[in-house]
């Protein structure tokens, strides 16, 4: 990954490539959950549909912005941030599936998705840490606040 040159904002172009490498990472994880709620919204049915259809809606709205919040803080590193497909498949540890699983199912795929992006910004936010990258810093943990409150959300929804 090639950087934009003549960026000087206190972190060295390597520590700057590692992060930017680490944020598209997460980005990739934020869009395919993006997908994956949002596909899940449009197909859930059964006893638990209004709940499920509403929740859902406002994770996949609340992801929509957090891409573009992710993506911008890459180009202000001074990398291209990854827009396509092919680019999510290979970066992301969130896979999609084949077939439309039942409500409960969904919940279930949504809290391991959410843990997942999780676990992506953590392994990301000590490179940006010893960087002195505050800013993207400030970024992972919001993330990771909201994606571990979303998945305490829908593991409430398992609970018997």
């Amino acid at each position: 990954m090639k950087g934009q040159p003549g960026i000087d904002i206190g972190i060295s172009e390597l520590d700057r490539q590692e992060i930017a490498h680490g944020l598209s990472r997460l980005l990739a994880d934020t869009y395919t959950l993006y997908l994956k709620t949002h596909n899940y919204h449009w197909n859930v049915t059964g006893p638990m549909f209004q709940t499920l259809h509403l929740m859902f809606e406002t994770q996949y709205t609340e992801l929509a912005l957090a891409v573009d919040l992710i993506a911008e803080r890459i180009r202000s590193l001074g990398f291209p941030a990854p827009g396509t497909y092919a680019q999510f498949v290979k970066l992301a540890t969130i896979k999609e599936e084949q077939e439309i699983p039942k409500a409960k199912e969904m919940i279930q795929n949504l809290v391991q998705a959410n843990e997942a992006v999780v676990k992506t910004a953590r392994e990301v936010f000590p490179k940006c840490e010893n960087s002195h990258d505050e800013s993207s810093c400030d970024l992972l943990t919001q993330r990771m606040q909201l994606h571990e409150k979303s998945a305490w959300m829908l593991r409430s929804l398992l609970a018997e």
